[in-house]
């Protein structure tokens, strides 16, 4: 079988990681890849917006299963037209991949299927925004409508907040075409946690629940980036919580997208807040996420290929997952500056010096001459397993200090909170 990862970051290698395990897979191709990919798959430089390329690819080489790591293929149309050409890809369609592609369709789909989430309004310009929020009260958070790299959020506790992310969003069209449009929703406490699944339309087969860091500083503070690190599994979610997140989000979800005709087939991130009052959905993704699938994934014994394959039969409620017992924990190192401005093309050193109890997930890097340098704001994720998450812990950050470049940086608090 001959399987093609689209993607090159963090993500897309750990799933190209997890596939090369595969008794099934003869040839495993990444498009385009990354340094990391390219060790255990042929990597081939076409990007992962170029759609006729890859079709063309995948039918010249007969390509028996594209995965998509990305949203924003997704949300292109890339299953689409991969299915249209008689191609097999892992992951929604269009139509259900705008649970991630519109922040504005996300939520009003949640108030039509009563699925729980913050009260929320929608505007097209600062003023209406900052007339809505003066009646409102802070804090809210602030979102760009459209994809973002995860950097489309603000979370405002004073004016000056309101001030900074309105100037960002209208005025310096940071965020170009998906600022055009705003969601404002209220600030939610509790405690963040992932909950992700497979789906097959009808079904949904639970996924190991992760905690993510989001924020760029220990102690959760500071803007929020695409994730500072993770565990995997978190007590934030226990059984009991789990079912009520599928009875009450997951499942209306399917229902819903099955009944608009556009079944949902693919991987569904749930990003939720633990309130008082319950769970709550803060956002949908319509992928793996980064950097829970660094600590996800290699905990996951069943074959990549076999859930594929009951995604497509609809078949998935007949397959049981099974799990490493072991606990893991990814830090995720990034480039000084990260999540904004900062240079790329720095040596990176001490890659080798890593012991084989722990894996290296190249996020953002690229091959020069004989070196790897940073290439991205997230550069790389650094995975132990373990008995306990302190173990896997203590053995990531013993990983972390012998890797360097210049300006590297990284937070020394995953897995406390």
């Amino acid at each position: 079988m001959k399987v093609l990862v689209i993607g090159g970051g963090g993500r897309e290698h750990t799933l190209a990681w997890k596939l090369a395990q595969s008794p099934k897979i003869t040839q495993l191709y990444s498009a385009p890849g990354n340094p990391g990919m390219a060790a255990i798959s042929e990597c081939v430089p076409i990007g992962v917006d170029a759609i006729d390329e890859l079709i063309a690819f995948a039918k010249q080489g007969q390509i028996d299963w594209t995965v998509v790591g990305p949203e924003n293929p997704l949300c292109d149309g890339l299953v689409d037209r991969f299915q249209a050409e008689g191609l097999k890809a892992y992951g929604p369609r269009q139509a259900p991949a705008q649970l991630e592609g519109s922040k504005i369709f996300s939520k009003r789909f949640m108030a039509e299927h009563n699925i729980p989430t913050a009260p929320f309004d929608v505007f097209q310009n600062a003023t209406d925004t900052k007339n809505y929020i003066e009646q409102r009260g802070l804090p809210q958070v602030i979102k760009a409508d459209g994809l973002a790299a995860g950097k489309g959020v603000f979370v405002c506790f004073s004016q000056e907040d309101v001030d900074e992310a309105l100037n960002e969003i209208f005025e310096k069209k940071s965020f170009g075409d998906a600022g055009l449009e705003v969601i404002v929703e209220d600030c939610l406490e509790g405690i963040e946690a992932s909950f992700l699944v497979f789906a097959d339309g009808d079904h949904a087969l639970p996924l190991a629940p992760a905690q993510d860091h989001k924020p760029i500083f220990e102690g959760n503070k500071g803007p929020n980036t695409g994730g500072m690190g993770t565990f995997c599994p978190t007590t934030t979610l226990s059984a009991a919580l789990q079912q009520e997140v599928i009875n009450t989000v997951v499942q209306p979800v399917l229902d819903g997208m099955k009944a608009k005709g556009t079944p949902f087939k693919g991987i569904l991130y749930t990003g939720l807040m633990l309130t008082q009052d319950g769970p709550l959905v803060l956002e949908f993704n319509v992928r793996f996420g980064d950097p829970e699938a660094q600590v996800i994934l290699p905990r996951l014994n069943t074959d990549l290929i076999d859930i594929f394959e009951a995604t497509e039969q609809g078949t998935l409620n007949q397959l049981p997952l099974s799990w490493d017992e072991r606990e893991a924990l990814c830090v995720i190192m990034a480039s000084g500056g990260y999540p904004g401005s900062y240079e790329k093309g720095q040596v990176i050193s001490g890659l080798d010096q890593v012991g084989e109890d722990v894996i290296i997930f190249h996020a953002g890097t690229k091959q020069d001459g004989g070196n790897i340098v940073t290439n991205g704001g997230r550069v790389l994720g650094v995975t132990a397993l373990a008995a306990t998450r302190e173990d896997a812990r203590r053995q990531a950050y013993t990983a972390v200090e012998k890797i360097s470049w210049n300006g590297a940086y990284y937070r020394k608090d995953i897995g406390i909170n």
